[in-house]
């Protein structure tokens, strides 16, 4: 059903207009009126619309409602715009193995029942009539747990008592709400769930695990709320650490999956595992904080594949492409930072470690410094597990969301919140320094349009076409930017051009799309020249590639090469902003320049001349016009007439569209000396050119403000050097936990012990401390040392005045000898 080669939307819609009107019902007359493109296409034995049949490999058949949910399972998601039987055998199949019941309602809307998966995004399914043959298809969205919209789970009202429940001065009942609309039943169960990862780690036989435990409530009134007060289980659980409830209907036996369900978040079970943990939490919580201990012994480093943290806060904000927000510590949102006390805002990379699947995290305080473990327990820590995941899921420790509980998270309640012996788990996650940290570098297309080229060349070029922004080979990126001309307010086209789309991919990745809407500064995104919609989720995982749209004016894209790419929009304008890691060096091409921190080879035309900066603006936009793509490369959707007559069927660069290549500052313009007061310090001549060619105050300004929002991005990724961290001495202390450029750490002891070394400490450009490492030693041992020393010299006195009597001793001996010697030799002589 889906076909597998690439086609435009234009052409499918004319070959399905012409198949209803031949009414061509089988899949051969289908595929041969499709053409040789669509040879790959099987249709339906009634060709009722487009989704049934001319879809591209990646259109699917169905529309559903909701999109998206967890990916514990268990939504009831409606299709849409097509109506089945009543007497069906509807079936649904997800991921091409995973087959659940469906089923028809009174109005003839199908129902599928999401099952429990173990990956994040989107997941294909199929649609069965009889059973055996499916022969319609869709897409589901399977979302982490935590990122899981609160219209579409359970909540867990008083989860701080669900997780420390059993701790002294904790107790009472616990509740859980949920939306009872969603259920299908009006009486329900309340299941515990525990999930565990079994078999030998990084092997084949390491498997996830989401097994039924037991019902805390059975045959409840669908309200929407239930409480209970937790008691030691039957059964012993002690393998369980942690888990999820889950509301079903009551008809459905205990512990039935892939059936109508809302799930919890991930939390800890202990409440229900032991009389251990209540009689002494602390004792029961450090025997489960060493056996981790051993387990992490046994496990191989990940540390030293995972990505550095940034030395900032704003290199941490700006770093999109390879770092994005932490939920559960997140400025913007005001979260409290629970697990990250002294720390207001942490980040995580975005992609996981090539071999592990691992994870960073970086915590920084109110003056934008890094929080390390080593000075706070409140210091950001790697994850063996990797949050949200890494494909490709399914497997430990890649299973979003929980893989990260199983050993990073439970380890942390037993080893610090539920017993005092951190030094097990910061042994095991250290925080990461910045040492080896290189920020990215930034690009920016704003305006009507002006571009700062990565190595920071300046030009303004007004064609209208599609053209190459950025590509590497080596990473097989690819950027493009289409252009269309700016309209006055009363509709006549002035002569300069605003990029109004970007389409890019990352190697075999999603194509996205990100394009201007006729809705005032409404952002649209296309993957793979389909509508993505934000309304459920704000952060969407697909194929190779992130989206994060938490709003409609603002886009960020995420590639795993670490590139990030920003679309705002503002004024009826759009402004992109490139963000490029230092492995993409001296490997791109394209109108934002060759990244070699050399801008005067920036103008380089795809052929390998290069134009001077300083060329007029005519030549530049010769220069320009040499970078547009190709219908063979082109990776835009033309999905109307227009974008079909003016792009599509058009050149794709338009030399009929001549721009004004510069801006008159007549004196008798009014608009001048606003326009002057306006536009004054860097940015000023773009601010200038748009406010005097649109003749508007407001455009000029949004092109200074986003100059200025490009400027500060620069600075916040300027480099920082770092010295690394500094321990305190032993039976001493530290002042100072910033450890760059600059900082100063100055050590002291404790009473009854002197400092020998360095008392302060810098840290020097190279990125190495001044000064010698600092001890501390006890006044009674230097005394004891000395005493020590006297001792001995007066032993090596003694000895030597022995040595020096016995001397003389055996000289006078000797001479005696040699006196009696002579005289009897002189008696002999007589």
């Amino acid at each position: 059903m889906l076909c597998k080669y690439k086609y435009t939307t234009h052409l499918c819609v004319f070959m399905v207009l012409l198949l209803q009107l031949l009414s061509r019902t089988a899949a051969q007359s289908c595929a041969s009126s499709c053409g040789e493109k669509f040879s790959s296409c099987s249709c339906h034995a009634t060709c009722e619309s487009l989704r049934d049949c001319c879809a591209d490999y990646n259109h699917f058949c169905l529309d559903i409602e909701p999109r998206s949910g967890s990916l514990l399972g268990g939504a009831d998601f409606k299709i849409l715009n097509v109506t089945f039987q009543q007497n069906i055998n509807l079936t649904c199949r997800f991921s091409s193995e995973i087959v659940t019941e469906g089923y028809v309602d009174e109005d003839g809307a199908g129902h599928c029942i999401t099952p429990l998966l173990y990956e994040s995004g989107w997941i294909p399914f199929e649609v069965s009539t009889d059973g055996l043959h499916f022969d319609r298809s869709g897409r589901w969205l399977s979302v982490h747990h935590s990122k899981l919209s609160p219209f579409h789970t359970s909540v867990l009202v008083n989860a701080t008592q669900w997780q420390y429940y059993g701790t002294p001065g904790v107790g009472g009942d616990l509740k859980i709400i949920w939306i009872p609309s969603l259920i299908k039943a009006e009486r329900v169960n309340i299941e515990l769930w525990g999930y565990n990862e079994t078999g030998e780690a990084y092997s084949a036989n390491w498997e996830a695990e989401w097994k039924y435990l037991y019902t805390v409530g059975r045959d409840v009134p669908n309200t929407g709320v239930f409480s209970f007060t937790p008691h030691i289980a039957d059964k012993p659980y002690s393998l369980w650490d942690l888990g999820s409830m889950r509301v079903s209907p009551s008809t459905k036996p205990d512990g039935a999956q892939n059936v109508n369900a809302l799930w919890s978040g991930a939390h800890a079970v202990a409440w229900h595992l032991e009389e251990a943990f209540r009689r002494d939490s602390a004792a029961w919580a450090l025997e489960k904080c060493i056996s981790w201990d051993k387990e992490e012994k046994a496990m191989p480093d990940f540390l030293t594949e995972i990505t550095d943290c940034p030395c900032t806060l704003a290199q941490a904000r700006a770093d999109t492409g390879r770092f994005h927000t932490d939920y559960g510590c997140d400025m913007e949102a005001g979260s409290f930072c629970v697990y990250h006390p002294g720390a207001v805002h942490c980040v995580r990379a975005i992609q996981g470690s090539p071999e592990y699947g691992a994870g960073q995290q970086c915590c920084y305080d109110s003056a934008g410094a890094q929080v390390l473990t080593g000075d706070s327990i409140g210091g950001s820590t790697p994850d063996r597990g990797h949050d949200w995941g890494a494909p490709p899921y399914r497997k430990p420790p890649r299973v979003p969301g929980f893989s990260h509980w199983k050993y990073d998270v439970i380890s942390f309640y037993y080893c610090c919140l539920w017993s005092d012996n951190c030094k097990y788990y910061f042994t095991h996650r250290p925080s990461s320094d910045c040492r080896t940290y290189r920020p990215p570098r930034a690009a920016v297309v704003l305006g009507d349009p002006h571009f700062v080229t990565l190595d920071g060349a300046t030009f303004t070029f007004n064609g209208k076409g599609e053209y190459v922004l950025l590509q590497s080979s080596d990473y097989q990126l690819s950027v493009q930017g289409r252009t269309e001309p700016m309209k006055f307010e009363n509709g006549t086209v002035a002569m300069a051009t605003r990029l109004s789309s970007v389409v890019m991919r990352e190697k075999d990745s999603d194509v996205i799309e990100v394009r201007l809407t006729d809705q005032a500064d409404v952002l649209q995104v296309l993957m793979n020249q389909q509508v993505l919609s934000f309304s459920e989720q704000k952060w969407i995982d697909l194929s190779g590639v992130f989206v994060f749209s938490p709003k409609a004016t603002n886009v960020t894209v995420m590639f795993p090469s670490g590139t990030g790419v920003e679309v705002r929009a503002g004024e009826g304008v759009m402004t992109l902003t490139v963000l490029l890691p230092h492995a993409l060096q001296n490997r791109t091409l394209g109108l934002l320049g060759t990244m070699n921190d050399d801008p005067e080879d920036d103008l380089t035309s795809s052929d390998g001349l290069m134009i001077p900066l300083n060329s007029s603006a005519q030549d530049i936009f010769i220069y320009c016009a040499g970078w547009a793509v190709t219908n063979e490369t082109s990776l835009f959707t033309y999905d109307s007439t227009y974008l079909l007559n003016e792009y599509s069927s058009a050149p794709k660069h338009d030399p009929s569209f001549v721009p004004n290549f510069g801006v008159t500052e007549d004196p008798e313009d009014p608009l001048l000396t606003p326009v002057l007061e306006l536009c004054a310090g860097d940015g000023a001549s773009f601010c200038k050119y748009d406010a005097l060619s649109m003749r508007s105050l407001d455009q000029g300004n949004a092109t200074l403000l986003a100059y200025r929002s490009h400027a500060s991005t620069k600075k916040a990724l300027e480099p920082v050097r770092s010295c690394g961290w500094l321990s305190p001495p032993n039976h001493g202390q530290k002042e100072g936990t910033l450890y760059l450029e600059g900082a100063k750490v100055t050590f002291s002891c404790h009473s009854g012990y002197r400092l020998y070394g360095s008392q302060e400490r810098t840290c020097q450009a190279g990125g190495e401390w001044s000064g010698e490492d600092a001890h501390c030693v006890a006044d009674n041992t230097l005394a004891i040392v000395l005493g020590s020393l006297g001792a001995v010299l007066a032993l090596v006195v003694m000895v030597i005045a022995v040595v020096a009597y016995t001397k003389k001793q055996n000289k006078e001996a000797r001479k005696q000898h040699d006196d009696k010697v002579t005289y009897q030799q002189s008696g002999s002589h007589l």
